[in-house]
Order: structure tokens, then C-alpha cells, then sequence
């Protein structure tokens, strides 16, 4: 929710400004390093919270069936 409303703030402009800032900061080259340590972030994120929910159930169906 809180997301959605910083995007609704953020008009075009400002979002190009960004983007423009983060290419001379990190430069060409280094934006799809970052981008990739950030794939994996995420996907190592997912991963852990599917391992979770699928223990959960496992737990929840022992306790049912004894």
C-alpha cells in the first residue's frame, strides 16, 4: 500500500531523473552486475519462503494425522 502510493508520486520526470543518477553513479557497466545480485536476492528470497510454507504444511498435516 505504501508502495503504491510512492509511485503515485513519482511522476515520469522524476523516475527518468533517478535513472539517470543511478547510470553515472554505477556507470553502463556495472548496472547489470547489480541487477543480477539482485535477481538472485530475490530468487533466493522466494526459495527460502516456499521451504518455510512448505514445512508449515508438512507440520500442520502430521499434527492432523497423527
Amino acid at each position: 500500500m505504501i508502495q503504491a502510493n510512492l509511485l503515485g508520486v513519482l511522476g515520469t520526470n522524476e523516475i527518468i531523473i533517478i535513472l539517470v543518477i543511478v547510470l553515472l553513479l554505477f556507470g553502463g557497466r556495472k548496472i547489470p552486475e547489480l541487477m543480477r545480485g539482485l535477481g538472485k536476492g530475490v530468487r533466493e528470497f522466494n526459495d527460502a519462503k516456499n521451504n518455510v510454507k512448505k514445512e508449515i504444511e508438512e507440520h500442520a498435516n502430521e499434527v492432523k494425522n497423527p
